[in-house]
């Protein structure tokens, strides 16, 4: 089995890499069992806390380059055209210590009923999307 290593530089165009699609949940998992794209498995065993985006780019003991893409995950959109009902509406969300990913004037975050009850007791609209999700890192987690 192919055992995950390292995070790297980014690949040359030319260079032939594989690839990864997972969620959100596991690309926050640093040691796991998965299955590359290409339907071989392999072990991820980085160092512990390494969060996973989409685009980085991973290195195997044997040199194999594996690509980290993100998966299309259901989640619920805000759009919030007022920046104080933005500022209020990501308030509540940190306050559940819920990951959000922030664009401009509409938020994101995992589709959840209970979540989604108290976005709409604070007046928002949800919209139910499929999408990537590439939330925030916080502030004390660094990418890199």
């Amino acid at each position: 089995m192919l055992k995950i290593v390292r995070r790297c530089e980014r690949c040359a165009d030319d260079e032939k890499v594989r690839g990864l699609t997972l969620s959100f949940e596991e690309r926050r998992k640093s040691r796991q069992r998965v299955r590359l794209d290409d339907g071989r498995e392999a072990g991820l065993a980085l160092p512990r806390g390494t969060v996973l985006r989409h685009g980085d780019v991973l290195e195997a003991e044997d040199g194999t380059r594996i690509e980290v893409r993100a998966s299309a995950e259901r989640l619920s959109l805000v759009q919030c055209p007022e920046p104080a009902g933005l500022a209020r509406l990501c308030y509540h969300l940190g306050n559940r210590h819920q990951s959000v990913q922030i664009e401009g004037n509409r938020v994101c975050y995992p589709a959840d009923p209970v979540i989604d009850a108290m976005v709409a007791g604070l007046g928002h609209n949800i919209l139910a999307v499929t999408a990537a999700f590439e939330p925030e890192c916080g502030a004390h987690h660094h990418h890199g």
